[in-house]
């Protein structure tokens, strides 16, 4: 009897100890997850390659269209992957799946999608203090160029210059973008 118990207690230590070990890896890794297919940092942005991609329900072409988008460059977030297929999120928050080979890994951002109506200072350099070269609406979707110390250089159709990294949905705060 004493021997069973002895035995039963070392396997409910090294069940204890197994399980702490896998939930410290996880934890391990949700701090800095990847993609399960990718080996990618999920979640990750991204932007559309073309002008007509649907939104499915489930990964799968026989999944259902609730949605399709309409804008090549329009930044999107993958928040989940699962073989050819990629969850993503857009800036309004609607999710859904679709291929992988309709997106690309060049950096777009919406500016300031949460205050419609507002314009936004572009600037022609990093420093606050520099000369204002044209005010954006909300809702203008940029190219991406670097983000560096919270601003971030960004060009669109006749404009190029320097916006505030908190204005950008698309970018991560404190993202560095080369």
């Amino acid at each position: 009897m004493r021997f069973s118990i002895a035995r039963r207690a070392g396997q409910v230590f090294l069940a204890c100890a197994f399980s702490a070990g896998v939930w410290a890896g996880a934890s391990d890794a949700s701090a800095n997850p990847k993609g399960s297919v990718s080996g990618l940092p999920i979640p990750r942005y991204v932007s559309l390659k073309s002008d007509r991609v649907n939104l499915r329900e489930g990964p799968s072409k026989e999944h259902r269209t609730a949605w399709v988008f309409q804008r090549a460059g329009l930044p999107v977030e993958i928040v989940a992957e699962f073989d050819n297929w990629r969850r993503i999120r857009d800036a309004e928050g609607t999710e859904g799946w679709v291929l992988h080979s309709l997106l690309s890994g060049r950096r777009s951002a919406i500016v300031a999608p949460w205050r419609r109506g507002e314009t936004h200072e572009l600037r022609d350099d990093a420093d606050k203090t520099s000369s204002i070269v044209a005010k954006l609406e909300s809702g203008v979707v940029v190219n991406v160029r670097r983000c560096v110390n919270l601003t971030c250089r960004v060009a669109g159709r006749g404009f190029d210059g320097f916006v505030d990294q908190k204005l950008l949905w698309g970018v991560y705060p404190d993202e560095k973008i080369d």
